[in-house]
């Protein structure tokens, strides 16, 4: 069975999307025909360096290969070196309406933490589409909160189908109920917003005094610790 996933290069990979996402990307390698690429084009809405993209797209390759990702198994490749992706966005964008597009969650929610409200950061369900459908994949796994954007997916597909033929492959949502929230080193949820990643390639010294930094209590290192709230756990 063909599974496809990406992964945004927002800048480098934290311990928290390797629990999150690339372990089990990593994992699938081993039992399904794996499909897995770097989301460059979506990263657009966030990043307008070309060179911070440049970095980024080469530190989350480095760290994957790292983890374990072998090009032998997998199809790994960069969103961007496959231009014809955004050829089928186009086509893909003529089954889906404005108003279906305005009920996105996503959308709403990214506004509503400060992204710009571009016409990029709008069509990012057509570009996911797009993403999924023209490789041919069979299952995508996704986190809740992308559900509905493969919801989306499902039916653009089913529309396309339906005017042109059985030519797209109807993909099975594979959710995600048990994806692992790892918190940073101040308790809070891991994320490089937070400034409270681990990053487990950074250099020793720079790694340690971020380790060291995990808030803790009072209690001795060798007490009994409540997984609920002990980061350090």
């Amino acid at each position: 069975m063909r599974v496809l996933s990406g992964i945004q290069p927002s800048g480098e990979p934290h311990l928290g999307n390797y629990f999150s996402m690339m372990r089990r990307m990593i994992e699938y390698q081993q039992s399904h025909e794996l499909f897995c690429f770097i989301a460059s084009y979506h990263s657009l809405t966030t990043i307008s360096s070309g060179k911070e993209l440049s970095e980024n797209i080469l530190n989350v390759a480095m760290d994957f290969l790292a983890l374990g990702m072998d090009p032998a198994r997998s199809v790994f490749w960069v969103q961007s070196d496959v231009p014809e992706v955004m050829e089928l966005t186009w086509l893909l964008s003529t089954q889906i309406t404005v108003p279906q597009m305005e009920l996105a969650h996503s959308y709403k929610d990214k506004v509503a933490q400060g992204i710009p409200p571009s016409g990029g950061l709008f069509f990012y369900p057509i570009l996911m589409a797009a993403d999924i459908l023209m490789f041919g994949a069979q299952r995508v796994p996704v986190g809740k909160d992308q559900k509905q954007h493969l919801e989306m997916t499902r039916e653009i597909c089913r529309r396309f189908n339906n005017q042109y033929g059985e030519i797209l492959v109807m993909p099975e949502p594979d959710i995600l109920e048990d994806v692992a929230t790892v918190p940073g080193v101040d308790g809070r949820k891991m994320s490089k917003s937070y400034g409270n990643a681990i990053y487990p390639f950074a250099p020793e010294k720079k790694l340690r005094k971020t380790i060291m930094s995990i808030q803790t209590d009072s209690t001795p290192v060798e007490a009994p610790k409540d997984p609920e709230n002990s980061a350090l756990f």
